[in-house]
């Protein structure tokens, strides 16, 4: 089930035209990441701390569907589409009102702290992704 994340278009958003510049939608869904692992139960800095491994992208394709504008209402989803030993893919997406905007499929990778690849331990791979286990 995707995970949702609601956000509004502020002025600092958007660009010279009044919409929301090109990059800021990769801030979007950082942020909608960042909440829906914190709702899995993931702490992120114990991760590092306890065991010494970090999620970093690796990877991103991105379409640009539609403009978003100041003051938009939107929301960000969250989907897993797939989780290997080391590796995350989810699709994500930016809708307003039900309208997708922007699309994106991301790959994560787990590393340690010196940034050599990691596994992720078995028991984080079944929170991302409980039904592909």
């Amino acid at each position: 089930m995707p995970h949702s994340f609601a956000l509004r278009v502020y002025y600092e958003d958007t660009d010279l035209a009044g919409i929301v510049y090109y990059a800021n939608y990769l801030k979007f869904i950082e942020r909608a990441r960042s909440e829906w692992v914190r709702t899995l139960g993931i702490d992120q800095g114990r991760l590092r701390a306890e065991e010494g491994i970090v999620f970093a992208v690796r990877r991103l394709e991105a379409d640009y569907l539609k403009p978003a504008r100041f003051d938009d209402e939107l929301t960000v989803t969250t989907e897993v589409a797939g989780v290997t030993g080391a590796r995350i893919v989810l699709d994500q997406a930016v809708a307003r009102a039900g309208e997708r905007l922007f699309q994106a499929q991301v790959t994560l990778v787990c590393l340690t702290e010196a940034g050599a690849a990691a596994r992720l331990p078995a028991e984080l791979r079944l929170r991302l992704a409980p039904s592909l286990h």
